[in-house]
Parts: structure tokens; sequence; C-alpha cells
């Protein structure tokens, strides 16, 4: 089976891809020597995996289900290069492919052990969907409702009854005496306590209804509760199982088993993810690693929210804490220069993608760094705030799952004595870049807030749309909905969107694309996608911004907040941060 595929099959070796920059690093500190050993992610890998992208998207197969598929450009011990491919788990329900990297070994000491528990995994699915489903589910909030109506309907009823009884009783009062007085009173007591008996026995009926309903349904979610565990059971025993076998070798020569690797256990699907297969093929193989590369393809499912065609690093709860015995026996890349901070506003000319200089005190350019990744460059840091030139591909604070805690936000904690007290006042795209504030107390966290509220803090953005824009300069006012049945996606909504304001100003013309300034008056998630892209707006999308209807290759969102001017909250001073778009 042909596995190492020319370079030429995905790009045109006259015009290779030149530029030496890094837009992400996997990376991990070496079990032994806790040498910090790093594989970056170029332009040249990122150009393998656009061109890869484009032979999925030929093929119905590759978009059924969503998964992450990778690249790792390799060099052989004669000097030449090679790409290597591979998917994430299973690719139609085969964990073997031609043209694909094989998975890890220890899968077919497991296979028949797998196809049972699968099966027996499947049943509870189908189980469990039969229960959920359960049509007496719908019968009961059926009657339910004609209950609670009728009900309702005979509670304003009596309640007229009540009202028209209390008039006569004032009239019988005024107008009657003696046994006729009494006589009166009786039967207008007696209508009061048949409606009583009604009411209760329409209530008795509803529980004779409903009840063995309730019951049965009461039943079916105690069996579904007892699927849901044994499905967690047999999940829990195939991974042991798997973890065991499967064995992992680095460029050491050193072979391990996940379960040595990290004895404490790990989720499942840990070694079925692209860069462990490409990093271990490549060892294994003699084949030395230059670049790599990961994105996804494919449907999203509701707890992933991935977005098709943008690249991703190594998730931090399956292959993070794989990195650094994987990458054991690659030399670690130098450490790239720094541009301090000038004056009062924070400028950097030309600045790495990832820097390694590492300062102190507040003339310095700090470097915060997490055991996820990349490091990010801090702009301004004093005892009451932080300000940092976010990179793009990383979250700003961290998501709900697992796999989306590796942010700003956490590193930040992570490395600072009094981490825990730092809040993000405001957040920026996972996919766009640039300068992010956060806060060291909560009083400083409230004025900052404030600020932003208030709209007395000035943001500037530089993006470059993908298609010619023939108007100079102009406001947006589009208001914004977001469709909690498809997050993350905003749209327009004339009736229920929030107010959204947005400046722009054309900067350049290059070529097909316009380079312009946002300038937002308000801070709507998405805000400055949604107005470029919809035809309310500029009616352009923003390059690399696939979301929202940009189909041209690009390696990224080409959005970056590059100033952010505001009142120092504590200094009374005007704080003007500035960062060069890398773009």
């Amino acid at each position: 089976m042909v596995v190492l595929h020319s370079l030429s099959d995905f790009i045109n070796c006259n015009s290779a891809v030149s530029d030496l920059s890094v837009s992400y690093w996997y990376e991990g500190r070496c079990p032994q020597t806790s040498e910090l050993l790093r594989l970056p992610r170029t332009p040249m890998s990122e150009a393998i995996a656009h061109a890869l992208m484009q032979h999925l998207a030929t093929d119905d197969r590759y978009s059924s289900e969503g998964k992450m598929y990778g690249v790792l450009l390799v060099e052989l011990p004669t000097g030449e290069q090679r790409v290597l491919k591979a998917f994430s788990g299973l690719l139609n329900g085969d964990s073997v492919a031609e043209g694909w990297v094989p998975p890890i070994p220890g899968r077919d000491e497991v296979a028949l052990e797998e196809i049972r528990t699968l099966a027996q995994l499947d049943a509870i699915k189908q189980e469990l969907i039969t229960l959920k489903q359960l049509p007496q589910r719908q019968q009961y909030e059926t009657l339910r409702s004609e209950f609670e109506l009728r009900l309702q309907q005979m509670s304003d009823r009596h309640r007229d009854c009540k009202n028209q009884r209390h008039e006569k009783r004032q009239i019988c009062y005024e107008k009657l005496i003696g046994e006729a007085l009494i006589v009166a009173l009786e039967q207008l007591d007696e209508e009061s306590r048949q409606h009583g008996i009604q009411r209760r026995q329409l209530k008795r009926q509803r529980d004779e209804v409903l009840q063995p309903l309730q019951h049965l349904i009461a039943a079916a979610d105690a069996r579904m509760g007892e699927l849901k565990q044994r499905r967690k059971e047999l999940s829990r025993q195939l991974q042991a199982q798997m973890h065991a076998t499967y064995t992992l070798m680095n460029f050491l020569g050193q072979s391990l088993s996940l379960q040595q690797l990290i004895p404490e256990g790990m989720p499942t699907g840990t070694g079925d993810c692209c860069a462990p297969k490409l990093l271990h093929y490549a060892a294994t193989h003699s084949l030395k690693p230059l670049a790599m590369a990961e994105f996804w393809w494919g449907k999203s499912s509701c707890n992933q929210d991935k977005v098709q065609g943008e690249f991703y690093g190594a998730c931090a709860e399956r292959c993070q804490p794989l990195m650094g015995f994987l990458l054991s026996g690659l030399r670690p890349n130098p450490p790239t220069p720094f541009p301090r901070r000038e004056g009062g506003v924070l400028s950097l000319s030309s600045p790495p993608p990832n820097p390694l200089l590492q300062g102190g005190g507040q003339g310095a350019a700090f470097v915060a760094k997490g055991v996820w990744g990349e490091v990010i460059p801090i702009l301004y840091e004093d005892e009451w705030l932080i300000a940092v030139n976010k990179p793009a591909g990383l979250l700003s604070v961290p998501g709900r799952y697992r796999d989306t805690q590796d942010s700003v936000l956490s590193r930040l904690r992570q490395l600072s004595p009094d981490g825990m007290e730092i809040i993000a006042v405001h957040r920026l795209d996972q996919e766009t870049s640039g300068i992010l504030l956060l806060a060291r107390d909560r009083h400083t966290y409230r004025q900052l807030s404030e600020q932003f509220q208030k709209r007395q803090v000035h943001k500037v953005y530089e993006a470059v749309l993908s298609g010619s824009l023939t108007t100079d300069k102009g406001v947006i006012e589009l208001p914004l909905w977001g469709d909690p049945q498809n997050r993350p996606y905003q749209q327009v909504n004339l009736q229920y969107g929030k107010p959204s304001v947005t400046h722009f100003q054309v900067i350049a013309t290059e070529g097909n694309n316009t380079r312009v300034e946002f300038m937002p008056r308000t801070g709507r998630t998405h805000q400055l996608r949604v107005h470029a892209a919809d035809a309310r707006g500029l009616g352009i999308p923003i390059l690399g911004d696939r979301l929202y209807g940009c189909h041209a290759i690009a390696s990224r969102l080409h959005l970056h907040a590059r100033e952010l001017s505001f009142e120092h909250p504590q200094l009374g001073e005007t704080l003007h941060l500035q960062v060069k778009t890398p773009f």
C-alpha cells in the first residue's frame, strides 16, 4: 500500500511556498530531559493541506462524516521530501484506507473485542433511541396539556360564578330576612361546594389517565440511565484494552504503550488522532518530520463547533499529552527574537509568529507560554491589567468541553501567581488575531467592562476581503441574532437582532482582494464577519472565513484586532495599544 506521496501530487514544486514563517507549533517536553521539542505548521504544510482539501471536496464520502485530517511533510534519508496523510478514527467505518497512514499498532489485537463491543454499543444506542421516542411520551404531553386547559377553563368559569355569588349574597342581605335569607344563602353555598366537587373529579380523572403513562415513562427513563451507564462501562473497558496494546514509537527508537505513557488513563479515541498516527509512522520508517498541519473536514457535530477547512492544533485532551514522547529525538527549533515595547504605544513591527524571548518589568516584551502549545506575546502588563497579542487559532477563554480548554486565559492563569484572579474583559473569535485585554482583579474588570459597555473604547481591526469593494468608506448598521440551533453562526435579523454598528474604510486594493479597516461601535459576536459577508452590508466575506461563505483558499481568517485605545482605570491616562497586522 502506497503511503508516501510525492510533493508534486499536492503542490507545484516549481512554485513551492518559500515562506518560512510559522503559524502554529506542535510541541511537548521530552519525558527524560524536559527539553522543549517543537514541530511547526508552516505555509508549505498548509498549502499541502489545502491541496488535500480540494481532493476531499470532489468525493461526497469525505463530507458525510466530520473528522480531523492531517498531512506531514517528511524528509527521506536521501534528502528527498515526501508527504504522509492521515485521518482520525475510522474512515467510512474502516481503520485502513489506500494511500493513508495505517492505524497505530494495537488495534488488530483487540479487533474482535472491538467488533463485539461496538455491536453492543450500537444495540444500546438503538434501544436508547426507541426509549427516547416512546410514543407514550407524546401521548402524556398531549393529554396533560388537554387537562391543564380544561382545568384552566373550569377555574375561569368558577371564578366568574364566585363573583356572581358574592353579588347575590349582598343582594340577599339587603332584601331578604329570616328563613328566606337562610335558604338563599344555603343554595349559594351548595353551588360553591358543587364547583369544588367538579374540580376534584377532573383532577382525579386526570391522575387516573396520566399516572400509568408517568410510571411507564419513569421506567423507560430508569432503563435509559442503566443503558448509559452500561455504555460508559463498555467504552471504558474497550479503551483500557486498547491503551494496553497501542504501542507508540518516537524518534529515539523508544516504544511504549498508551497505558505506560499515561497510566492514570486517557479519554476515548486517544491514539486514533492524526498527529500521533503521522508521527508514529514517520518514526518507525526513519522519516524526518519537517512540518505538519491538521484541519477539519465534513459536518461538525453540535458539541464540536468545528469549521470545515479550518486548521486546528493538537487537541489538549488526547494529543498534547503524547507530544513530548512522540517528538523525542527531534532537534529543537532555535528561539526567535521578539521586538520590545517603545514609548506609550505598543507597536510590533514584523512580529514573529512564535516569539520565545522572555522579559520582565514594565518596559520589556513579555511572553506567556502554556503547556498546550505556542507562546503568547504580552504587549503591556502592570499590577491591574494585561494586554496580549492573541495568535489566530487560540481561544480567548476556555470552552465548555475538555478539548477546548486551551486558551489565552487558561495559559495566563496557569503562569501567573495571581492567575485565578485574571478575567478576560472582552473576547476575540478563535481564528481572529490581535489585541486582547484582561484584568488582574474584579474591580479593574468592572471599570474596563463599563468602558466597553458605554462604547468608550476605540477599536480598529484590519481585514482582507475576498473580493473588490467599490465603496471607499461608510457605516454598516445591521442588527445581529444568534440562532440557538446553529451555534456559533450569527445572522442579520431585523426583528429580533441586537443593534450592531460598524464603520469601515478601504486601505488598499490587492489584486482581487480589498484591505479594509473596521471600527466597530458595538461588540456583537461575529459582527465584523457578518457585516462584511451579508449582502446588506459589504456583500464580500473576509478572506478565509468559510463559515460565512468565503471559498477562496487561505491559510487563516484574515481579521486582526490592530489597535485598542481606552482610559487606564487606575492611572487615568489614555492607553493606546497597537500591533502590526500579520498578513
